[in-house]
């Protein structure tokens, strides 16, 4: 089950952006900078790549590892972009098969990042959906 979260922000230039080579969708703004705010939480990130349906990331802590996404609504792009943000953790086959390590939703990156997205005063109209 992967946690998603949107919001609505003008804080981040798409237009600045790397290109997506695959899908012209952006994500790599966001992702860029809460990496770096994950950081301060004691979070790694790999650097943003890119992915049909947008950028992702992979973020780990204690032997813990997300695949995290980011993508834009941005068809007829003004001021104030939605966003959306997808958490997934990653679970070994043998997890999978027995039901251990699932996302539950007081996941600790999962809400680390509703954090920091509700800590910006940029940022607003923020919903997670945990289930």
């Amino acid at each position: 089950m992967a946690h998603v979260i949107t919001f609505q922000t003008a804080k981040f230039d798409i237009k600045k952006e790397t290109p997506n080579p695959i899908n012209p969708i952006a994500g790599e703004s966001v992702l860029l900078w809460l990496c770096e705010k994950l950081k301060g939480s004691g979070y790694e990130a790999d650097a943003p790549a890119t992915e049909d349906w947008g950028w992702y990331t992979g973020v780990q802590k204690d032997g813990t590892v997300y695949l995290v996404g980011a993508s834009a609504e941005a068809d007829d792009p003004g001021p104030e972009i939605g966003w959306t943000v997808q958490i997934h953790k990653q679970r070994s086959f043998k997890d999978k098969l027995t039901g251990a390590n699932k996302m539950t939703e007081d996941d600790p990156l999962s809400r680390t990042i509703e954090v920091v997205l509700r800590a910006d005063p940029g940022i607003h109209a923020i919903e997670a959906d945990r289930s």
